[in-house]
């Protein structure tokens, strides 16, 4: 599985904005065949700055990052982000999704 998050910093004009304008890319991310999930959040330190957390199947960020409507989210994006996004990125091998957090089991 790859796992990724990204820090989007957006400029604080565009901030209510942002959910609208990355719609298309999140909506066609989603329908990828691979795509394990594809979330936003909005930091609660930054309010200027959005979370995204995705997964993909192993083989499948390839065609994820040549895809047309990921060349069409980055131009959607661009103009309004203070400066460039911050990402983890990492391949977790054998998994294929969430685990329960056995440290906090409930029932």
């Amino acid at each position: 599985m790859i796992f990724i998050v990204v820090k989007f910093p957006v400029k604080p004009e565009h901030v209510e904005e942002w959910p609208e304008k990355v719609d298309a890319f999140t909506r066609a991310t989603r329908e990828e065949p691979g795509n394990l999930w594809f979330e936003w959040s909005r930091s609660l330190e930054d309010p200027n700055t959005y979370v995204l957390v995705e997964a993909f199947q192993d083989d499948a960020g390839e065609a994820h990052v040549n895809s047309d409507h990921f060349r069409a989210g980055l131009e959607a994006m661009r103009p309004l982000l203070r400066r460039t996004p911050d990402i983890v990125s990492h391949v977790i091998p054998g998994a294929d999704g969430w685990s329960a957090m056995g440290e906090l089991a409930i029932g």
